[in-house]
């Protein structure tokens, strides 16, 4: 049976987790160990994945998203390690930092296929223009020690071949994302009671909601913003909610004190305020059924979660 070993940057919340445990757990046909990196100390871990599909990783502690030359170099000796201890035929890398560090410990212990994913970005409105240059150089290097590059879309291919030119477009396959979207059409009469009984929201209130790390790239400003223009616009009832967390949530909390839009964390005051930021959830098909509106406004994606989530929970959405 061929051995497929699979690098994760973090097992957190989003796509990338939820596309690589799934590869994991449903590529029956492969022998496989996971191999995840160490998340922030803000962002909430995904462990339900891998507890709910019967997987046990193997973690490396020392890879972390940020650039760091000693917890790297560490990290590459542990990847290199388990790739020698377990002799795949395949190494399958998700994401930049495991990309890195994978295909470069999968190239030096001559493994025979190596394959990468982009789950987005960050050639654009992550760094200034001299870092975004280093990292477009290191994966075009990268790209030419890889068997194959995967994207989970159309767009993202043209990124990758045409805007960014990491790599002639015939080495890309386009793969989108598998989800189990069932959960998102079951039960969401009683879902929708159950979130909007938890977080006190009426039926007669409008529920806009953003889902995702609470950081830059996101751009929460301007969904507060747009909250505080619609606020100005209309006369309906309309709550606002924040599903996740992050970094920026103090500025994002001082918007909305500064525009006069009453707001709780949810965790320590639960109750009445126009803006609610509920932090982390893991049933997010009972938030969509408790929403009616899901906004997205990141200034750079891969290909959006929580949007696919919201249109296969029968939402409308609004996004940059």
């Amino acid at each position: 049976m061929p051995r497929v070993l699979r690098i994760l940057n973090r097992l957190i919340i989003g796509g990338p987790a939820i596309n690589a445990t799934y590869l994991t757990r449903y590529m029956e046909d492969f022998e496989t160990m996971l191999v995840i990196g160490g998340k922030d100390d803000h962002e909430e871990d995904a462990n339900h994945l891998t507890d709910k599909l019967g997987i046990t990783p193997e973690y490396v502690p020392h890879m972390k998203r940020a650039i760091n030359p000693l917890n790297d170099r560490i990290a590459y000796n542990e990847v290199k390690a388990l790739i020698d201890k377990f002799k795949p035929d395949i190494i399958h890398t998700h994401a930049a930092k495991a990309g890195v560090i994978g295909r470069l410990a999968a190239e030096a212990s001559k493994v025979p296929v190596i394959l990468h994913t982009f789950h987005g970005h960050v050639f654009h409105s992550y760094f200034n223009k001299l870092q975004t240059d280093s990292f477009i150089m290191i994966e075009r290097y990268l790209a030419k020690k890889s068997t194959g590059i995967i994207a989970i879309s159309d767009s993202q291919k043209h990124d990758l071949a045409e805007t960014y030119k990491i790599c002639d477009e015939d080495k890309i396959e386009i793969i989108p994302l598998g989800l189990d979207i069932d959960k998102f059409l079951e039960d969401q009469h009683q879902k929708r009671q159950d979130f909007r009984t938890r977080f006190q929201i009426k039926e007669d209130e409008i529920a806009i909601g953003i889902i995702g790390r609470i950081v830059p790239i996101k751009n929460h400003s301007l969904f507060t913003a747009a909250a505080e223009k619609l606020l100005s616009l209309t006369g309906k009832k309309v709550r606002f909610v924040i599903v996740g967390d992050g970094d920026m949530r103090p500025q994002m909390e001082a918007d909305f004190r500064r525009m006069n839009i009453s707001y709780s964390y949810f965790p320590d005051h639960p109750f009445g305020a126009t803006a609610i930021c509920t932090s982390w959830q893991t049933q997010i098909d009972f938030v969509l059924a408790g929403l009616d509106i899901v906004a997205l406004t990141s200034h750079n994606e891969g290909t959006p979660l929580s949007l696919i989530e919201a249109q296969a929970s029968g939402k409308p959405v609004v996004s940059t």
